[in-house]
């Protein structure tokens, strides 16, 4: 295996019941290399703004000023940017709240919604977010969640929502958009991470919850990497299983993963990479290809019970087909968590660089990519080294400012990080 290390509510279509009902019952340093990947086409979280600023070109690589756009939050754990400038966040105890700008000093709106069947237990929660491409005329913005009846956890789910015309409160539009997404009642490893591509197509990565055979369980959409409709729920055209008899299994683009935490689309190419946490050794950043197998399976093949986490994160002595990462940690692990693309030439030589959280590592990593699409370089901004506590959210603005939250429970940020 590769090991690089890092350096200094509508009614349910027939689509999305068949999806949540079969579920529920049934990038490297030097020398690193990647596959050739399937584009995903261009793009990333957020909904372009119709008139945003050119900034000056730039040379060099920039220094970094981080300012604190928000701050008496709690596990921040994603971001989504309106087309007015404002942006919704979501907290993991079950919060959405919109902040009234992008600059230092924005004010923090609670937004009334019910959020009283979402699972908060250890990882679990109201998870990533999305704001879809078409807000301004529909106002709508989809979360991942894991979900709970009667007080038992059923499902990890994606829910489309509508926020009012005030910013005030949000009502449910499609619950679920896409339903039967495993769950561990302890909330282990729930994953969960949407993203856009430039034309809309939902990505979604997910964590195996902790049970051995699910990464390579074509029936289970745990342990995955998702290719969805976003009106539909349904799959996205040109998925590599989209013939299935199994609908769980027509929304998968890949597999073989532990447990993603991050998805980021290159502005250029349209590739598509994810960020997954590994056990003691071996956190990954690995260039998805379309119906590839990322190798990861505790369950050696259904001969082991239980949960072994001895076996290699991408296991090619098993699976020599499976995809080597484009990134490794080693050991330690970083526990890496959200990712985006660095674009626009007011980053000088930082533009096309990959940013990528770390939770354990406390730290932003920017990985360069090398021309086969590995990672050839990784270096660690110090503003965004142990000053800020475990990094979770990573996304770009419409205007190319990064923004990074933190995610350690109390008095939790959002960062706005400019190239100076």
């Amino acid at each position: 295996m590769l090991r690089c290390e890092a350096k200094p509510a509508e009614r349910m279509t027939p689509t999305r019941y068949a999806v949540a009902t079969a579920v529920a019952a049934a990038l490297g340093l030097a020398g690193c290399t990647a596959p050739e990947a399937t584009p995903i086409d261009r793009g990333g979280a957020s909904t372009p703004l119709a008139s945003a600023p050119v900034a000056p070109a730039r040379t060099g690589t920039p220094e970094l000023r981080v300012s604190v756009v928000a701050a008496g939050l709690s596990h921040v754990w994603d971001l989504g940017f309106l087309p007015d400038g404002r942006v919704l966040l979501t907290e993991r105890a079950g919060r959405i709240a919109l902040l009234s700008s992008t600059q230092p000093g924005a004010t923090v709106t609670p937004v009334a919604a019910d959020l009283s069947d979402v699972y908060v237990r250890g990882e679990g929660g109201l998870m990533g977010m999305v704001v879809h491409p078409d807000f301004a005329q529909t106002r709508r913005f989809t979360t991942c969640q894991t979900h709970m009846q009667d007080g038992r956890p059923t499902d990890v789910r994606l829910v489309t929502w509508q926020l009012s015309p005030d910013g005030t409160a949000a009502t449910r539009v499609a619950d679920p958009l896409v339903g039967g997404m495993p769950i561990n009642p302890s909330g282990r490893h729930s994953g969960c991470r949407p993203t856009l591509t430039a034309d809309g197509v939902l990505l979604v990565g997910t964590g195996d919850t902790a049970r051995g055979a699910i990464a390579q369980d074509l029936a289970s959409l745990g342990g995955k990497v998702l290719r969805i409709d976003l009106d539909t729920g349904g799959p996205a055209p040109g998925n590599p299983y989209a013939d299935a008899q199994n609908p769980a299994q027509r929304l998968i683009w890949s597999y073989g993963h532990r447990n993603v935490q991050g998805i980021a689309v290159t502005p250029d190419t349209g590739n598509a990479y994810s960020a997954e946490h590994g056990p003691t050794t071996d956190d990954e950043v690995n260039l998805l290809r379309a119906g590839a197998n990322y190798g990861w399976d505790p369950s050696q093949g259904g001969t082991v019970g239980g949960y072994d986490e001895s076996v290699p994160m991408t296991d090619l002595q098993r699976f020599p087909d499976a995809v080597p990462a484009a990134w490794s940690s080693g050991d330690p692990v970083e526990a890496v968590s959200g990712a985006a693309f660095l674009s626009g030439s007011q980053w000088g030589d930082l533009d096309g660089v990959l940013a990528v959280g770390a939770l354990r590592g406390e730290k932003l990593l920017l990985m360069r990519l090398g021309p086969g699409g590995g990672v050839a370089k990784v270096t660690v901004p110090a503003p965004l080294d142990g000053a800020f506590g475990r990094l979770r959210a990573v996304r770009v603005a419409p205007d190319g400012t990064l923004f990074v939250s933190t995610s350690n429970g109390t008095d939790d940020r959002v960062l706005r990080i400019d190239p100076v």
